[in-house]
């Protein structure tokens, strides 16, 4: 089995909730990273816009994916995993990142995710979420 270059750089992250948080890494471009910091803790945010906790019906796994750009390090990878996993009902989230271009997010969840929180996340951690093709 061969690997790609990302996977020999370690620029692939997976974390469940069970997992701590990642302390980032060095920046490679733009995008006022500070590396020298520890990513923020997560914040719990209602997935609601009044603001009042979503209601969920259970309907199993459900697999997310995303496109997100504008990310070039580890900082960057442990900023979108700690907003991402502020949503109710997010399981897991998985980022391969690809510097300079879309990097590929997988997010794992219990019910469907409203699309206005995760933009809201994405937004909220400084990056732009795009067509993940």
């Amino acid at each position: 089995m061969t690997t790609g270059p990302l996977h020999d750089l370690g620029l692939t992250e997976k974390r469940t909730r069970l997992d701590a948080p990642s302390a980032g890494g060095c920046c490679g471009g733009a995008g006022g990273c500070a590396c020298s910091q520890a990513a923020p803790a997560p914040r719990r945010r209602a997935d609601s816009v009044t603001g009042a906790p979503a209601a969920s019906v259970s309907v199993g796994p459900v697999t997310s994916v995303l496109g997100i750009t504008g990310m070039t390090c580890g900082h960057c990878i442990a900023s979108v995993m700690n907003e991402l996993e502020t949503i109710q009902g997010v399981e897991s989230v998985d980022v391969l990142l690809n510097n300079g271009g879309v990097s590929r997010v997988t997010v794992t969840s219990a019910t469907i995710l409203d699309p206005d929180a995760v933009s809201a996340a994405v937004d909220e951690a400084g990056y732009e979420l795009v067509d993940a093709e």
